[in-house]
């Protein structure tokens, strides 16, 4: 509830000039709670459940898939639990929400930094949820490496699914952005057969 407040506000009125007060107001609660959670004023746009969500569902992935395939899945799957379906020609409510962070963590050059930091953690995150296939260094070092190159590919779906104002399917994007960067094998075929699922524009809802 504080979020939705916050969000609305930094649309309406810019996020330099929102105070966390002005936050605590229209929320009808105390500064004081609000930051006690959300310790800084970024972290009311970038909070979210996006890094447990890749992680737990790489951690349930097979560790006998390659590396980014396990990392690329995660980040589709995670994708599509966070943005929903659609009601009709409408953006649910929690799509319209995500939409809405997105843009401002591109337009506001604070958020812009933190959001960073942010691929960092999930880096992190992604990294530990793989367990065994990072636990030396070396397979650490190819870890990094994987997750680093998703978040990249991660990222720039982000970006055209926002300049595409969530017309499309943000799961549809980062499949066919991690196609793009890697290969038509990159994503776990759908069936036996050995043919990938379908991405692209094709694929997408």
């Amino acid at each position: 509830m504080i979020q939705a407040h916050a969000v609305r506000l930094f649309t309406e009125r810019g996020y330099d000039a929102t105070t966390v007060a002005d936050v605590a107001e229209a929320a009808g609660v105390s500064p004081m709670t609000v930051y006690r959670h959300f310790p800084t004023k970024e972290d009311l746009v970038l909070a979210d459940r996006h890094g447990r969500l890749v992680a737990e569902r790489i951690a349930a992935s097979s560790a006998a898939q390659p590396l980014v395939r396990r990392i690329g899945g995660a980040l589709i799957d995670s994708a599509a639990a966070l943005t929903g379906g659609r009601h009709g020609d409408d953006l649910t409510a929690d799509r319209r929400f995500l939409l809405t962070r997105l843009r401002l963590m591109i337009s506001t050059p604070a958020l812009r930094a933190r959001h960073l930091d942010n691929h960092y953690a999930l880096q992190r995150a992604i990294v530990d949820a793989l367990g065994d296939d990072a636990a030396d260094p070396e397979r650490a070092f190819h870890a990094q490496a994987a997750a680093s190159a998703c978040l990249a590919v991660l990222h720039t779906a982000l970006v055209r699914w926002a300049e595409d104002d969530g017309r499309t399917e943000l799961s549809g994007l980062i499949a066919e952005a991690l196609t793009a960067a890697f290969g038509d094998d990159i994503l776990e075929p759908a069936d036996g057969t050995g043919a990938s699922q379908p991405v692209g524009r094709a694929g997408r809802r």
